[in-house]
């Protein structure tokens, strides 16, 4: 029997600004990566959206990312140690703010955009965010792209960990995402989707951008909140799932 944890990034909206589809895709998934005003976000949003899981059962995960907005955090910046770590701090604790409030626990930690994909290599950074995550709560997961070193730097400290993988993001031959100005980054057809996380969950194999197949492993599987067809993939791949006795749960 297989089984996996699915997610999604949530908590996107700003202001009178909508993005994403949480109260749809919140019936989905069992875990959700929350964003914590930087990249997207705000107070309200983040209440709701922490409602939303309490109401549905749904673990509820810091997205922290870079403080900017206007790029929605998927724009390089270059930031000391202590920028990071502090960064981290005060996001992962803004959102813990709301989930005290509701009586649920931080479960997850999974940087967002640009940082994260800074977390694939670089090892500064990665160790920055977890030394900020051993203290405010060694409890806290850690998930991390698959392959990425921000996994063995968590590992290192003692923190547990997830290995995430994605149901809409094309993979270089190194795991790395694809970038998204490239052509193909995004997977956008439906059953191409369903198929590969199949493919990932069952086999433990994902075909890349260049044609190659690589070793992929994951714990939990993400679909984007922002992408036009968040809510579709999400509802797919629950049922395509069933069919195929992949079993969706949460870590707990």
């Amino acid at each position: 029997m297989f089984s996996i944890d699915l997610n999604s990034d949530m908590g996107e909206s700003f202001g009178a600004y909508k993005i994403g589809n949480d109260s749809g895709i919140i019936q989905y998934v069992t875990s959700s990566n929350v964003a914590c005003g930087y990249h997207a976000g705000d107070p309200m949003v983040m209440d709701n959206v922490v409602k939303l899981a309490k109401e549905h059962g749904v673990a509820v995960g810091a997205h922290p990312g870079y403080p900017d907005l206007m790029g929605f955090g998927r724009r390089k910046m270059v930031l000391s140690f202590a920028e990071v770590k502090n960064y981290m701090k005060y996001q992962i604790g803004a959102l813990m703010a709301f989930t005290k409030s509701y009586g649920l626990r931080l479960q997850h930690v999974a940087p967002h955009g640009a940082l994260g994909n800074l977390c694939q290599y670089d090892r500064e950074v990665s160790k920055a965010i977890c030394e900020a995550v051993c203290e405010i709560d060694p409890s806290i997961m850690i998930f991390y792209c698959a392959g990425a070193v921000l996994g063995d730097e968590a590992e290192k400290m003692g923190l547990k960990t997830a290995s995430e993988i994605f149901a809409d993001r094309a993979y270089m031959d190194d795991l790395s995402l694809v970038p998204r100005k490239q052509p193909g980054s995004m997977i956008t057809d439906e059953d191409l989707a369903v198929e590969r996380c199949i493919r990932m969950v069952k086999e433990g194999k994902v075909k890349t951008i260049n044609g190659n197949d690589v070793e992929i492993r994951g714990d939990t599987l993400c679909v984007h909140g922002d992408g036009a067809k968040a809510l579709a993939f999400v509802e797919r791949i629950r049922k395509e799932f069933t069919n195929e006795n992949i079993t969706i749960k949460n870590f707990g």
